[in-house]
């Protein structure tokens, strides 16, 4: 994860203008669980967990409450079970994060796993929502498409300048708490109403800023580097 020192002198030398979109992604929000989650880290490295087995365990949760979301998308009270899910992928993010970087668990296959799980998991999780109306399957598929490549983006800022990017204003954690808000609306409403459709182009639009967002970090931290 970027360090909050880092991202304030990528902020400086991008500007204002740009300096607030990298500063609101509640990503940032990630270094205070893993400290929340630390002593549960600890626990399980003690029992033989790694970190990897949490990653897979979370990966395979996400693909099932996906699957089931699909299989009982007209049942509206299902989606009660996805705000819950979110909010334990979270925590096993935090725990696998933990274990890799504090307990020597960090490995090639790990990061891979980490960075594959995600993509996967966003797809099962969004998934369901294309058999909801007023969304669509297209609106869905391209809203899945951009996450897909804003996080390809920000595994591409490793090779351009050497840094994970985690800019916003739509990362992965911000995409779980819209995507655990509108669950909730559809499990206590039901049918959403027909204006609810502005939801997913909202979406993509903040995807789109994000793509946008983690290039140009990662340009402005690779020319810093090179005349530093």
């Amino acid at each position: 994860m970027t360090s909050l020192p880092c991202a304030s002198r990528e902020v400086s030398r991008a500007g204002p203008r740009y300096a607030f979109l990298a500063a609101t992604s509640l990503t940032l929000l990630k270094p205070l669980l893993r400290r929340a989650v630390r002593p549960v880290a600890g626990r399980l490295y003690e029992a033989g967990v790694t970190a990897n087995q949490v990653t897979s365990t979370s990966l395979i949760g996400s693909v099932l409450v996906g699957a089931l979301l699909c299989r009982f998308a007209d049942h509206y009270s299902s989606f009660a079970m996805l705000p819950a899910w979110l909010v334990a992928r979270t925590a096993f993010a935090a725990v696998d994060g933990t274990l890799a970087i504090e307990f020597g668990q960090k490995s090639r296959l790990g990061g891979v796993l980490n960075e594959s799980g995600d993509i996967v998991s966003d797809v099962a999780l969004f998934l369901p929502l294309a058999l909801v109306s007023p969304f669509s399957a297209a609106t869905i598929t391209a809203l899945i498409f951009l996450a897909a490549v804003s996080e390809f983006v920000g595994m591409a800022g490793t090779m351009l300048s050497g840094t994970r990017r985690l800019e916003g204003p739509l990362g992965k954690v911000d995409r779980s708490i819209v995507l655990a808000l509108v669950a909730i609306a559809i499990a206590a409403c039901g049918r959403l109403p027909e204006g609810a459709w502005f939801v997913v182009p909202a979406l993509c639009l903040g995807l789109v800023v994000t793509i946008w967002n983690r290039l140009r970090f990662a340009l402005v931290e690779r020319g810093g580097a090179q005349t530093g």
